[in-house]
């Protein structure tokens, strides 16, 4: 390797630069045990799973109507998929690579749905109400119950091919996206 020196050139070095051949040990041991710990650093980041969910920190930093175009642009996503899938699945001889490919593409958006509605709207946006607040309340479980439509149907849609899933998903998105930020108080 790059780093190994050597006895001729350990000897050279210090003759040249009056440094002893165990000074010139030591270092060299240096540099391989930071080659070392750089490589074990860059591969464990390389290879660790990503998330991409907001904080759960109050940071205050909030953008709704991202997220809810960012699950229509998922749903879209899903019917492309399930419209490959069903296409690729009637040719002469299917490409089972391709489909494969594309149900994995349609899982991961489903489930990047889940992630948007459970880790952000549930968690962080969606406050709880007392049912004392009969008015306050009543949004609150509508809410929920839409959110809840859009984790359920997520879940229909990695299941099957079934397009009534991307027709119920874009329903509730819309009629939460309606609800949500035309009668919410958060």
């Amino acid at each position: 390797m790059l780093f190994f020196i050597s006895t001729f050139e350990q000897i050279y070095f210090s003759i040249a630069y009056k440094v002893n051949i165990k000074q010139i040990a030591l270092i060299m041991k240096n540099i391989k045990q930071f080659v070392f710990i750089s490589l074990i650093a860059i591969i464990t980041l390389t290879f660790s799973k990503k998330t991409f969910a907001h904080c759960e920190i109050p940071c205050g930093i909030y953008e709704d109507s991202l997220r809810i175009e960012l699950i229509k642009e998922h749903i879209t996503t899903i019917e492309k998929s399930m419209q490959m899938i069903l296409k690729l699945s009637n040719d002469k001889t299917p490409n089972y690579n391709q489909i494969v490919r594309w149900v994995n593409n349609k899982e991961d958006h489903a489930k990047k749905i889940q992630e948007i509605v459970s880790q952000y709207f549930l968690h962080q946006r969606i406050k709880i109400v007392e049912p004392e607040n009969k008015n306050s309340h009543k949004k609150y479980i509508l809410h929920l119950s839409l959110l809840h439509e859009l984790l359920v149907y997520s879940m229909k849609a990695k299941q099957t091919t079934d397009f009534n899933y991307i027709d119920k998903l874009n329903i509730s998105v819309l009629d939460f996206e309606e609800e949500y930020f035309h009668t919410h108080e958060y």
